[in-house]
């Protein structure tokens, strides 16, 4: 593990106990974070995302409704490597929120309605170090002013419901960073919020990333945003990281047809007003994952699929470049007809 990592994911496998079964819902995900780097995942709803950071922390149910195989390792603030999923959990909770902190879609699903905004910040600070109630009180006046949110002393005494959507997440932005993590992980912290301010959540994670140098993972179906805020990219489906590479040389020439249809289906202002074709869509759904093909996950809804390629086995995420990999049977021959 390179001194400048600050995650380390090896072949990351989680999968649940449902009454029909097995359903697995990462396989084998691989992936590292720098210091000071932003590394975006992107895919459609149900290609397991959300579930890869869960288990990154590991906030999924306890066996055995969920097992978690493979390896991730931290780079805590001490310099010390940790391997999170062979801590025993009252280690791991010392971890989250000082070390690894994360912040999640809908913050009032995660913020307490019936405690007022500052005690539960100071709550967070207070779990995590040897602060005062009072001192405690005063570190949260001072992250809620440095998440950009006016009239601090007032808004302290607020509950929840009083905040509009871009303070609240504000505030979960405050609570997971009260401890300065080297590691935070945003679960689509944009999505319900209008542009505007998801534009300027967007700009304070920035900031905030330059001034402490900490390792953001950001996850998003939104390629506007990931365009905005990612140096390298991972495109998952199914469960299953289909291409990574640093964020121009995806945008520019995308070499998975799953990652180039979610490019090709995003609206363009540069053609707005000019007569072209229909805005594309890929086809079909996401397979259940009780029920996947057999090959590649995305032949069924892929235009390029050969069967006697496609269907017999998983493709291997390859290096297809410096940093670029890509998991599919016929990227070589696909690549020159490749969108600019």
């Amino acid at each position: 593990m390179a001194e400048d990592v600050v995650l380390d994911v090896e072949d990351l496998s989680v999968s649940f106990v449902s009454p029909q079964g097995i359903v697995p819902a990462a396989r084998e995900v691989s992936f590292e974070v720098r210091r000071g780097e932003t590394l975006a995942m992107v895919g459609e709803s149900g290609s397991g995302k959300s579930v890869t950071s869960l288990a990154i922390l590991r906030l999924t149910p306890p066996a055995p409704q969920c097992r978690i195989e493979g390896r991730v390792r931290l780079r805590a603030g001490d310099r010390r490597v940790h391997d999170l999923l062979a801590l025993p959990e009252a280690r791991m909770r010392e971890l989250r929120g000082s070390a690894a902190a994360m912040v999640f879609q809908e913050p009032m699903t995660s913020l307490n309605p019936v405690h007022k905004i500052g005690d539960q910040i100071a709550e967070a600070v207070r779990f995590h170090s040897a602060l005062s109630k009072r001192g405690a009180l005063d570190r949260a006046a001072e992250l809620l002013d440095l998440v950009g949110i006016p009239d601090v002393r007032r808004r302290m005494s607020s509950y929840p419901h009083q905040l509009s959507g871009g303070m609240r997440q504000r505030v979960m932005i405050a609570i997971a960073l009260s401890c300065e993590p080297v590691l935070l992980i945003a679960d689509e912290p944009t999505t319900a919020l209008d542009v505007t301010i998801q534009a300027q959540i967007l700009e304070l994670l920035h900031d905030l990333q330059q001034r402490t140098q900490m390792a953001l993972l950001f996850i998003t179906h939104n390629l506007g945003v990931v365009a905005e805020i990612a140096d390298r990219v991972i495109v998952m489906y199914a469960g299953r990281v289909v291409e990574e590479a640093a964020v121009l040389p995806l945008f520019k020439r995308p070499l998975m047809p799953y990652t180039q249809g979610l490019l090709r289906s995003v609206p363009r202002l540069d053609l707005a007003g000019r007569r072209c074709d229909e805005l594309a869509a890929i086809p079909g759904n996401v397979p259940d994952p009780l029920a996947l093909p057999p090959g590649c996950s995305f032949a069924p809804r892929c235009a390029h699929r050969v069967p006697e390629l496609c269907d017999g086995r998983v493709p291997l995420l390859e290096g297809a470049g410096a940093q670029h990999f890509v998991r599919c049977a016929r990227w070589a021959s696909l690549a020159e007809g490749a969108p600019p």
